[in-house]
């Protein structure tokens, strides 16, 4: 699966502690997975971690709360 549209999270600070997110999408066009790296992985480090969009969007509003 192929992430794309890798953005800064907009609860990263400035620097280089920062959380990118992407998506993967069916070909359909219906988002598959949610993507997400930490910015210190670079190169062949990198790790993409991908969970269900349900999953993240739990992980979001439980941070949020």
């Amino acid at each position: 699966m192929k992430f794309t549209n890798f953005h800064k999270s907009t609860r990263s600070g400035v620097g280089e502690n920062c959380l990118f997110k992407g998506e993967a999408r069916d070909t359909d066009g219906t988002l598959a997975k949610v993507g997400f790296y930490d910015s210190k992985q670079q190169g062949k480090e990198r790790v993409i971690i991908g969970v269900a969009p349900a999953a993240w969007t739990a992980f979001v509003n439980s941070v949020r709360a």
